[in-house]
């Protein structure tokens, strides 16, 4: 082993996994670094966190997506997705971030079952809509109460 290979391996901690980089959500920014930095030949994860696929999941039909002129649903689209990510070699694991520690490189991640280790992060974690908690807003979400832009 090259001096330079020793010391790039002595910089991550044994028994994390490591790599180049880590993307922190799966909706359609996550799915897309990875699709990017796969075929970038950077070994990549993506932490999928606490809704896999992201709000598009829970999106009956996505009308104004370009390249679906007739839309598609929420659900199909972000499988789509992430099965193209994986195809590139990208791996995505269905786990929640719990602690990151960016005070020194390799960046150290810890989720509920594992640590790994990142020299990049990106945190893709979307967004959350906005609720105006007023009366009948619960009861009729989906039903005519969007949060649709």
């Amino acid at each position: 082993m090259s001096k330079i290979a020793a010391k790039e391996q002595d910089r991550y901690t044994e028994g994390n996994e490591a790599f180049e980089v880590i993307i922190i959500g799966s909706g359609p920014a996550g799915y897309t670094a990875g699709v990017y930095t796969s075929r970038a030949k950077l070994r990549t994860l993506i932490i999928s966190g606490t809704l896999p696929g992201g709000q598009l999941m829970t999106t009956s039909e996505v009308e104004n997506y370009p390249g679906f002129p007739n839309g598609i649903f929420g659900p199909e689209l972000m499988m789509n997705m992430r099965e193209q990510a994986e195809r590139f070699g990208t791996v995505i694991v269905d786990d929640e971030v719990i602690r990151v520690d960016f005070s020194k490189r390799p960046f150290i991640l810890t989720t509920h079952s594992k640590t790994y280790e990142a020299e990049s992060v990106l945190i893709c974690t979307g967004a959350s809509p906005r609720k105006l908690g007023i009366e009948g807003e619960q009861q009729f979400a989906g039903r005519g109460v969007s949060y649709c832009a």
